[in-house]
């Protein structure tokens, strides 16, 4: 337990600290940058480790209360790339989401390539960036549309640590990271982009659902491309792992 709080305090400091440093570091529209680069408002918070523990529920039990006829994919699940998961999540007391969640692709990139013109803090540059490419389907009642929601993902580092995607204050035209549309309600679709900072070099083992502390996650697993190797247009084809 010592190693599991002492895990989660660091992983929200360098959270913190990467924020502070995106924050101050990058320049802003009013001050004389001719870049035209968004400052960033980054969150890039960890959790612990994605190991289970002795009170969590069994992985059939109904964790949240969905609507008949959502079959919520069991707590523990391994999944590859391309595979679907339907998850639950708690937005705020007795208000559920829940969303049919398909992992297409991770790509590393990295600041030089896709940061160009952005004043990075050295420490912030020692952090690895990865994008998510995700299709999420809202298969509940709740609209979750206009309240600022993305997907509840992770990624897992080399270390076990649960690292949130990156916020951003405007458009970042390489992945771009926005919450989900204002109307989003039951049967609407949208395919988004996370960013996921990784802090001192860090890495991507696995992608996580983990709306809670006490959830067995949900991950998937798969090959990481290069953002250079990302497919073009009219080759190649949507198969499985490209969204």
């Amino acid at each position: 337990m010592h190693n599991d709080r002492m895990n989660r305090v660091l992983a929200r400091g360098l959270a913190v600290l990467l924020s502070a440093m995106l924050l101050v570091g990058c320049s802003g529209s009013g001050s004389g940058d001719n870049t035209g680069n968004p400052d960033p408002s980054t969150s890039t918070s960890g959790s612990q480790s994605t190991t289970p523990s002795a009170t969590e529920p069994s992985p059939t039990e109904t964790y949240l209360p969905v609507p008949p006829g959502v079959d919520l994919t069991a707590q523990g699940s391994k999944l590859a790339l391309g595979d679907h998961a339907v998850g639950a999540f708690e937005l705020r007391k007795d208000v559920v989401g829940a969303l049919d969640i398909q992992v297409n692709r991770l790509e590393q990139t990295t600041f030089k390539q896709s940061f160009k013109g952005w004043k990075l803090d050295s420490a912030t540059k020692k952090s690895t960036p990865f994008f998510v490419h995700v299709t999420v389907k809202n298969v509940g009642d709740t609209d979750l549309g206009g309240r600022g929601v993305s997907p509840p993902l992770y990624i897992v580092d080399g270390k076990n640590t649960l690292i949130e995607s990156s916020s951003f204050a405007s458009e970042f035209k390489p992945c771009p990271s926005t919450p989900l549309p204002k109307k989003f309600g039951h049967g609407d679709k949208a395919t988004v982009c996370l960013v996921f900072l990784s802090p001192d070099k860090g890495q991507l083992t696995a992608v996580s659902f983990r709306p809670t502390e006490t959830f067995n996650p949900i991950v998937w697993t798969g090959a990481i491309q290069a953002l250079t190797d990302k497919p073009k247009k009219g080759k190649g084809g949507k198969g499985k792992g490209n969204g």
